[in-house]
Protein backbone atom coordinates (compact mmCIF):
# COMPACT_ATOMS: atom_id res chain seq x y z
CA UNK A 1 0.00 0.00 0.00
CA UNK A 2 1.42 3.21 -1.12
CA UNK A 3 2.04 6.57 1.58
CA UNK A 4 -1.01 8.40 1.15
CA UNK A 5 -3.57 5.43 1.05
CA UNK A 6 -1.72 4.17 4.08
CA UNK A 7 -2.46 7.41 5.81
CA UNK A 8 -5.94 8.01 5.09
CA UNK A 9 -6.72 4.53 6.44
CA UNK A 10 -4.60 5.17 10.01
CA UNK A 11 -7.69 7.97 9.50
CA UNK A 12 -10.21 5.25 9.28
CA UNK A 13 -11.04 6.49 5.74
CA UNK A 14 -11.06 4.76 2.73
CA UNK A 15 -10.84 5.73 -1.17
CA UNK A 16 -14.25 5.36 -2.90
CA UNK A 17 -14.21 3.78 -6.13
CA UNK A 18 -14.02 6.90 -9.10
CA UNK A 19 -17.11 8.51 -10.01
CA UNK A 20 -18.60 7.54 -13.66
CA UNK A 21 -19.83 10.91 -15.21
CA UNK A 22 -23.01 11.70 -15.21
CA UNK A 23 -23.23 14.29 -18.15
CA UNK A 24 -20.52 15.42 -21.13
CA UNK A 25 -17.57 16.03 -19.28
CA UNK A 26 -14.33 13.77 -18.08
CA UNK A 27 -13.72 12.90 -14.51
CA UNK A 28 -10.08 14.41 -14.78
CA UNK A 29 -8.32 16.36 -17.90
CA UNK A 30 -4.42 16.61 -17.14
CA UNK A 31 -1.95 18.67 -18.95
CA UNK A 32 1.66 18.20 -18.37
CA UNK A 33 1.92 17.71 -14.32
CA UNK A 34 -1.12 19.35 -13.74
CA UNK A 35 -4.39 17.13 -12.93
CA UNK A 36 -7.67 19.14 -12.93
CA UNK A 37 -10.61 17.24 -11.59
CA UNK A 38 -13.99 17.82 -12.35
CA UNK A 39 -16.90 18.86 -9.62
CA UNK A 40 -17.01 16.08 -6.63
CA UNK A 41 -20.30 15.88 -4.90
CA UNK A 42 -20.79 14.25 -1.50
CA UNK A 43 -21.91 10.90 -2.99
CA UNK A 44 -21.11 7.88 -0.90
CA UNK A 45 -22.44 4.58 -1.92
CA UNK A 46 -24.44 6.14 -5.12
CA UNK A 47 -26.34 8.44 -2.20
CA UNK A 48 -25.78 12.41 -1.07
CA UNK A 49 -24.75 12.50 2.25
CA UNK A 50 -26.61 15.19 2.55
CA UNK A 51 -28.91 17.04 0.63
CA UNK A 52 -30.41 21.00 0.80
CA UNK A 53 -29.00 24.53 1.37
CA UNK A 54 -26.75 25.52 4.16
CA UNK A 55 -28.20 27.73 6.39
CA UNK A 56 -31.40 26.03 5.63
CA UNK A 57 -31.41 22.14 5.92
CA UNK A 58 -28.25 21.57 6.33
CA UNK A 59 -26.13 22.90 9.13
CA UNK A 60 -22.20 23.73 9.40
CA UNK A 61 -21.04 20.11 10.77
CA UNK A 62 -23.14 18.48 8.19
CA UNK A 63 -21.81 20.93 5.41
CA UNK A 64 -17.66 20.26 6.37
CA UNK A 65 -18.65 16.69 6.32
CA UNK A 66 -19.87 16.73 2.85
CA UNK A 67 -16.81 19.26 1.53
CA UNK A 68 -14.84 16.57 3.46
CA UNK A 69 -16.38 13.60 1.76
CA UNK A 70 -16.23 15.71 -2.04
CA UNK A 71 -12.77 16.03 -1.68
CA UNK A 72 -11.84 12.09 -1.27
CA UNK A 73 -14.17 12.02 -4.23
CA UNK A 74 -11.71 14.53 -5.90
CA UNK A 75 -8.83 12.03 -4.53
CA UNK A 76 -10.35 8.49 -6.01
CA UNK A 77 -10.70 10.76 -9.54
CA UNK A 78 -7.03 11.69 -9.30
CA UNK A 79 -5.95 8.08 -8.20
CA UNK A 80 -7.64 6.82 -11.54
CA UNK A 81 -5.89 9.14 -13.50
CA UNK A 82 -2.51 8.83 -12.22
CA UNK A 83 -3.00 5.37 -10.80
CA UNK A 84 -0.92 6.14 -7.45
CA UNK A 85 -1.23 9.02 -5.06
CA UNK A 86 2.42 9.24 -3.55
CA UNK A 87 2.71 10.93 -7.25
CA UNK A 88 1.16 13.79 -5.94
CA UNK A 89 3.49 16.86 -5.66
CA UNK A 90 1.12 19.11 -4.45
CA UNK A 91 -2.26 20.67 -4.03
CA UNK A 92 -2.04 23.49 -6.31
CA UNK A 93 -6.24 24.99 -6.00
CA UNK A 94 -9.48 23.83 -4.20
CA UNK A 95 -12.62 25.35 -5.84
CA UNK A 96 -15.55 24.79 -3.33
CA UNK A 97 -19.22 25.61 -4.23
CA UNK A 98 -21.73 25.62 -1.06
CA UNK A 99 -25.24 25.63 -1.62
CA UNK A 100 -26.36 28.79 0.37
CA UNK A 101 -29.71 30.01 1.90
CA UNK A 102 -29.63 33.76 1.87
CA UNK A 103 -27.79 35.20 4.24
CA UNK A 104 -25.74 32.43 4.61
CA UNK A 105 -22.34 33.83 4.60
CA UNK A 106 -20.16 30.52 6.26
CA UNK A 107 -19.21 28.93 2.81
CA UNK A 108 -15.15 28.73 4.12
CA UNK A 109 -16.04 27.39 6.90
CA UNK A 110 -17.72 24.44 5.30
CA UNK A 111 -15.04 23.92 2.55
CA UNK A 112 -12.56 24.15 5.14
CA UNK A 113 -13.78 20.06 5.48
CA UNK A 114 -11.56 19.87 2.36
CA UNK A 115 -9.27 21.80 2.69
CA UNK A 116 -8.21 20.29 6.13
CA UNK A 117 -8.88 16.93 5.07
CA UNK A 118 -6.21 17.64 2.68
CA UNK A 119 -3.02 19.42 4.55
CA UNK A 120 -3.97 16.22 7.27
CA UNK A 121 -3.42 13.68 4.26
CA UNK A 122 -0.55 15.23 2.32
CA UNK A 123 0.94 17.68 5.34
CA UNK A 124 2.59 21.03 3.87
CA UNK A 125 2.04 19.54 0.28
CA UNK A 126 -1.34 20.10 1.08
CA UNK A 127 -1.50 23.21 1.49
CA UNK A 128 -3.21 24.85 -1.30
CA UNK A 129 -4.51 28.40 -2.36
CA UNK A 130 -8.69 28.40 -2.29
CA UNK A 131 -11.87 29.95 -3.36
CA UNK A 132 -15.04 29.50 -1.26
CA UNK A 133 -18.27 30.30 -3.38
CA UNK A 134 -21.77 30.24 -2.32
CA UNK A 135 -24.41 29.45 -5.09
CA UNK A 136 -28.06 28.91 -5.41
CA UNK A 137 -28.18 25.78 -6.38
CA UNK A 138 -26.05 22.10 -6.82
CA UNK A 139 -26.94 18.90 -8.81
CA UNK A 140 -28.82 16.92 -7.23
CA UNK A 141 -29.51 18.78 -4.59
CA UNK A 142 -26.38 19.01 -3.08
CA UNK A 143 -25.06 21.24 -0.33
CA UNK A 144 -21.61 21.39 -1.65
CA UNK A 145 -19.23 20.32 -4.49
CA UNK A 146 -15.61 20.74 -4.98
CA UNK A 147 -12.87 20.76 -7.70
CA UNK A 148 -9.08 20.66 -7.42
CA UNK A 149 -5.91 20.97 -9.30
CA UNK A 150 -3.10 18.88 -7.82
CA UNK A 151 0.37 18.92 -9.31
CA UNK A 152 1.84 15.30 -10.15
CA UNK A 153 5.48 13.85 -10.94
CA UNK A 154 6.18 12.19 -13.75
Amino acid sequence: MNRIEAKLQEMGLTLPPAAKPVAAYVPTARTGNLVFTAGQIPMVAGQLKHKGRLGAEVGLEQGYECARICALNCLSAIKAEIGDLDRVVRVVKVTGFVASATGFTDQPKVINGASELLVEVFGQAGKHARSAVGVAELPLGSPTEVEMIVEVSE
